[in-house]
C-alpha cells in the first residue's frame, strides 16, 4: 500500500517489517543448517573444521527452529495475506511460465499481468515450505532414532541427505536471482520498491496498490501577481 511520504518519492510499500523479519530469520536458520551440514558430512570440510560435538547440536537446534519464524509470522495479517497470494496459481502464472521473454515491457509496463508474486516465487515458496516439513520430520527421526524401525531410519537418512543437496541448489538459485534484481532486493531489505520496478515486474500488483491509494498528480499552484 502506498504511504503518503512514498508518493513523491515514487515508491511503494511492499513488505512490512514483520514480513521481512520472517524472511531474514528463515534465511539465517537455513544458512546455519546448510553450513553445519557441510561441516558434518563433507569430509574435507569436516576434517578442516572439526568440533563435531559443537557443530551437531547447532545443526539440530537450527533445524527444529526453522518453522518458528513462519509460525510467528502467521500471527500477522500481512504475512497471512502473502501466504494466500503465494497459494493462488492462476492463468497469469501459467502465462509467465510459458513466456519466452518474462521481462518484456510495453509502454513501461510488464506484458504479463503479474501480481505481488510471480510464478517462480510461488513455486520457490511451495518448495521451501514442503522441504522444511520433510526435513523436520526426517531430522526428528534421525535425532530420536529409538521409536523408529531401522528401515525407516535408513529411508529418512536417504531423504534428508538428498533433500539437503536440493535445498542447497535452490538456495544458490534464489540468491542468484535476488542479486540480479536490485528492485526485489531493495524491497526485501527496505520494504519499499520503486514504482517503475513494480510497473515492469508486477503490474497487476501495482494496479491493486494504486486502487487502494491512488497517487494524486502534482498540481502547480497559481502564480500570484505581485503588482
Amino acid at each position: 500500500m502506498l504511504r503518503p511520504d512514498d508518493r513523491t518519492a515514487g515508491r511503494l510499500a511492499r513488505f512490512t517489517g514483520r514480513e521481512r523479519a520472517v524472511h531474514h530469520a528463515t534465511a539465517l536458520l537455513m544458512i546455519i543448517c546448510l553450513g553445519t551440514a557441510a561441516c558434518l558430512y563433507v569430509p574435507a570440510i569436516a576434517t578442516y573444521v572439526g568440533r563435531r560435538d559443537l557443530i551437531k547440536p547447532i545443526h539440530i537446534v537450527a533445524g527444529f527452529a526453522l518453522p518458528v519464524p513462519m509460525v510467528l509470522g502467521w500471527m500477522t495479517r500481512a504475512f497471512r495475506a502473502d501466504l494466500r497470494a503465494l497459494n493462488r496459481f492462476g492463468p497469469q502464472d501459467w502465462q509467465w511460465l510459458r513466456s519466452q521473454d518474462r521481462r518484456a515491457v510495453r509502454n513501461g509496463r510488464g506484458v504479463v499481468p503479474v501480481g505481488k508474486f510471480n510464478a517462480g516465487q510461488k513455486l520457490n515458496a511451495a518448495f521451501v515450505a514442503g522441504a522444511i516439513l520433510v526435513m523436520l520430520g526426517t531430522g526428528a527421526m534421525l535425532t530420536f532414532p529409538n521409536p523408529w524401525p531401522g528401515a525407516w531410519r535408513t529411508g529418512a537418512t536417504f531423504v534428508h541427505d538428498w533433500l539437503t543437496l536440493a535445498i542447497f541448489v535452490m538456495f544458490l538459485g534464489h540468491l542468484w536471482y535476488a542479486l540480479r534484481d536490485r528492485g526485489a532486493l531493495t524491497g526485501m531489505w527496505t520494504g519499499r520498491v520503486p514504482r517503475e520496478w513494480a510497473a515492469r515486474n508486477h503490474p497487476a500488483w501495482l494496479d491493486d496498490q494504486e486502487r487502494l491509494a491512488p497517487v494524486e498528480p502534482d498540481v502547480a499552484e497559481p502564480v500570484k501577481d505581485g503588482s
